[in-house]
């Protein structure tokens, strides 16, 4: 349990393995994933270290099983996953893998290469047999259209070459092909101004689309045929034909010529459908049966890869015989990685045993607290702030409960709190399946991640909700209202300006059981002044416990790392100052709840009540309180402003022991230096560290002493931020106030606005308008006031969690501890061992 509230304690050890046996013990610690390896070659460079060759075969291998990959999701082929992780290969057998990989991507690309081929074989003659067809109807047209006097004219003329005799036949000669259909414009335009009109051009759309061999893509294309007389024309036209990269087919000029070549083509169109069938049979077999093992060859060759990056981290001995390494444990699981070291000695059939010798080091270690699903969420908000320091206080156990509270109580909806909650809850039911359908949704995957926090800000807003008595902006009647009306029944109960009075008999003197009253529901302009004051004042309660709560935190991180001088210099006065002005406040303002009522008489009639805002402004700044009303006290105590004046003179006190004690003992120890000193750096809960355990007042002597001036300035800013910080943090609490008042309005609105438009409608007409009415208020509820409200209460959660909570006491000046483990690596889809940047 303690690792829950504080770090684990970790240490620093060397590892001695013998190289035949270094593979499969690394193997093994990959499995467990409680080792973080140091890099011990960091000026070598990645091409010159050992492995290098070993970590280049796997990311060979990994590039040919990424082919494969593409091509099995280019097929829509399910790969068979099932959830198990199989063990790390033995180096001998990479060679096995690397043969099959080298067979089966070797048969893919020449099966792809076959029917790449075999597809731009069957589009040219598919592209012959669509010019053969509209080719036989362009030389129709011409023989029905054309005569010999106009094609004299035609291609005579504006050439300069004119027929000799008149009637005489030219003779034209033409090429034919196809053109994708959007260059089809240009291309004719090129042509008219080569050719300078002397051509004919017929074009006709090829209504199906052909697919293009290389990418696969559906391409929208035309045939056309050009007309034109003489060798010069036929090389220009043939260029600009080239250069808008249509294809030219032969195309003969005598019908019977062309019929029979269309004959040929499409009986070579079969045969090739047959070939292109059996070829595609054939590729999609191999990769159904390599779609049976990818998942598997991906991990394996990723632990191979993972493990040869890891042992680049080590030192060879001067034997050469023997690997050096040296890496961060947790204390506790020392025995657990010495028995994964001897399974690993043991596979590899060594018979020298490895060893791992604990090492004195004053390097900070790195942080690891250890989580499971369930605090693995409240973990990851803390991290995000920050990585907290070496074995100072983890805030995330306390968070568990504070920050799905604070968080409903901005939130309060029995309604809205149980939608919240359904979701959570249905996520943490389903939570194997959904875990197994990996996704590269984020926001999906942020939901997840967070399905417990979800489930908990649900219930404990349907807690806050009961206790607001608020369900999408109605009261729940559960034990009926302590409330009573005694107008006559003519009276019109809607004149806002009558009320109940409590000083009569409209009230029944007791308390509602749990909870607000449902009558304030409906208590018009009553109910925004009554919950204005009473959410304003809770949450100025919770706020100053919340920040009393942070001090003490800090309590232990001094009395932990023995930090006498912050213990005396800072704890003390801090907690000081919070509750002698602060923690007063909120008990002015319980007394003010527990001794002024409707019923008392003068001193103690509600309208003798004091302002607590006022109260507390006057005690501040010494101000005598104005004048009460008459037969009301100036106080709400004796000895009031006895005890205020010194409250007051003893937080302005604690300020300058907050601001000089401190660096006024450094100074001292300094100058006596017979004298035990304290570890002083510039975070206070930085401590040296021997042999995994904080080291004591000695520490100190291996950190480099700060300049005093820098001490100086140090303690100035940490005192004006936490003065200064102790009003506007306090103040920050209000948004709990703001929040919750605000989210009730909006419920309010949407449901005076919308949901009563389709309840007050009658007959069948209004069944159906309250379907139609109700579908729109339901999803502007959940889009608005769930979601969209949801978002907006967590981050103002969060931020009173990461400013007014941890500032008290969470440095968050560590560095997480990254363990070289398997489960991770595959996780991340990456393949590298885990090192540290120092």
């Amino acid at each position: 349990m303690g690792s829950l509230f504080r770090s684990e304690e970790m240490t620093l050890c060397q590892l001695f393995l013998q190289s035949e046996a270094a593979y499969a013990c690394v193997s093994e610690l990959g499995e467990l994933g409680l080792v973080q390896f140091r890099d011990l070659n960091p000026d070598v460079n990645a091409f010159q270290r050992k492995f290098v060759n070993e970590v280049r075969r796997c990311d060979e291998m990994e590039r040919k099983l990424r082919y494969l990959e593409k091509e099995i999701k280019k097929d829509g082929i399910p790969m068979l996953d099932t959830g198990e992780s199989p063990e790390a290969p033995q180096p001998r057998e990479m060679i096995d893998l690397e043969a099959t990989f080298e067979k089966l991507e070797n048969e893919l690309r020449e099966v792809n290469q076959n029917a790449e081929a075999l597809k731009r074989n069957f589009l040219e003659l598919t592209e012959l047999k669509h010019i053969l067809r509209k080719t036989q109807v362009f030389f129709d047209e011409m023989a029905d259209n054309q005569n010999e006097d106009e094609q004299a004219q035609l291609l005579g003329e504006d050439a300069g070459v004119r027929a000799s005799q008149p009637g005489q036949n030219l003779k034209l000669g033409f090429v034919a092909g196809v053109i994708s259909r959007e260059k089809l414009p240009a291309f004719e335009r090129m042509l008219w101004r080569a050719c300078r009109g002397n051509v004919f051009l017929r074009q006709a759309m090829i209504e199906t689309p052909l697919e293009d061999p290389s990418n696969g893509d559906q391409v929208y294309k035309s045939v056309f045929i050009i007309f034109f007389q003489g060798d010069q024309l036929k090389t220009r036209v043939k260029k600009i034909c080239e250069g808008f990269r249509a294809t030219l087919y032969p195309c003969p000029e005598a019908p019977a010529d062309r019929r029979e070549m269309a004959m040929g083509v499409m009986t070579r169109i079969e045969d090739l459908n047959t070939v292109l069938g059996q070829t595609q049979d054939h590729r999609h077999r191999v990769l159904v049966a390599a779609a049976k093992n990818l998942k598997n060859w991906f991990v394996k060759v990723r632990k191979i890869k993972a493990i040869y990056h890891t042992l680049n981290l080590f030192n060879l001995d001067v034997t050469q015989k023997c690997l050096i390494a040296e890496c961060w444990v947790p204390v506790l699981d020392i025995e657990t990685i010495q028995l994964a070291l001897r399974r690993g000695t043991e596979r590899s059939g060594s018979s020298v045993p490895p060893i791992l010798n604990r090492m004195q080091t004053f390097e900070n270690p790195p942080t690891y607290n250890r989580t499971n699903k369930f605090t693995k969420a409240f973990q990851a908000l803390i991290d995000a702030y920050g990585v907290a320091t070496y074995r100072e206080m983890n805030p995330a156990p306390y968070t568990i409960i504070t920050f799905p509270f604070l968080f409903a109580v901005m939130f309060g909806d029995l309604g809205h709190g149980a939608i919240m909650a359904l979701f959570g809850l249905w996520m943490i039911r389903k939570e194997k399946g959904l875990a197994a359908q990996k996704t590269d949704n984020e926001i999906w995957n942020i939901f997840f991640g967070g399905r417990y926090i979800i489930f908990l800000m649900g219930v404990f807003s349907m807690y806050t909700g009961l206790i607001y008595n608020d369900i999408f902006s109605k009261s729940l009647n559960i034990f009926g209202s302590h409330w009573e009306v005694h107008y006559n029944k003519s009276t019109v109960l809607e004149n806002k300006y009558l009320q109940l009075n409590p000083e009569t008999s409209d009230y029944s003197g007791t308390p509602y059981p749990f909870g607000m009253d449902p009558i304030w529901q409906v208590a018009g302009a009553n109910k925004i002044i009554f919950q204005n004051a009473y959410k304003m004042k809770i949450s100025i309660i919770f706020g100053v416990i919340h920040m009393i709560f942070g001090v003490t935190m800090s309590y232990h991180n001094h009395t932990y790392f023995k930090n006498r001088l912050s213990l005396i210099f800072e704890f003390i006065p801090q907690l000081i100052f919070l509750l002698f002005l602060f923690f007063y406040m909120v008990l002015l303002m319980f007394i003010k709840w527990n001794r002024y009522a409707a019923t008392n008489s003068p001193p103690y009639s509600a309208s003798c009540a004091p302002s607590i805002l006022i109260t507390f402004i006057d005690m501040v700044l010494f101000n005598t309180p104005k004048p009460p009303p008459t037969g009301c006290e100036v106080y709400m105590f004796g000895g009031q402003h006895f005890f205020q004046v010194v409250f007051v003179l003893i937080a302005l006190a604690c300020i300058p022991v907050m601001l000089l004690g401190k660096p006024l003992q450094i100074m001292k120890q300094r100058k006596n230096p017979n004298e035990e000193v304290q570890p002083i750096t510039g975070s206070d809960a930085e401590v040296g560290m021997s042999n995994g355990q904080p080291a004591g007042q000695g520490g100190a002597a291996h950190h480099e002493e700060e300049e005093m001036s820098e001490i100086f300035i140090h303690q100035g800013i940490h005192t004006i931020e936490y003065v200064l910080g102790s009003v506007s943090h306090t103040a920050s609490y209000l948004r709990l106030w703001a929040l919750s008042l605000a989210h009730a309005q909006l419920a309010e609105v949407l449901w005076n606005m919308v949901l009563s438009i389709g309840l007050k409608q009658q007959g069948w007409f209004g069944g159906v308008m309250l379907t139609i009415v109700f579908a729109f208020w339901a999803i502007l509820t959940v889009g608005i006031l769930v979601l969209m409200e949801g978002l907006s209460a967590f981050l103002h959660t969060l931020r009173l969690h990461w400013v007014e909570f941890q500032s008290k006491f969470y440095q968050g000046q560590g560095y997480a501890f990254q363990p070289f483990s398997f489960d991770a690596i595959i996780e991340n889809g990456g393949a590298s061992g885990s090192t540290e940047n120092e």
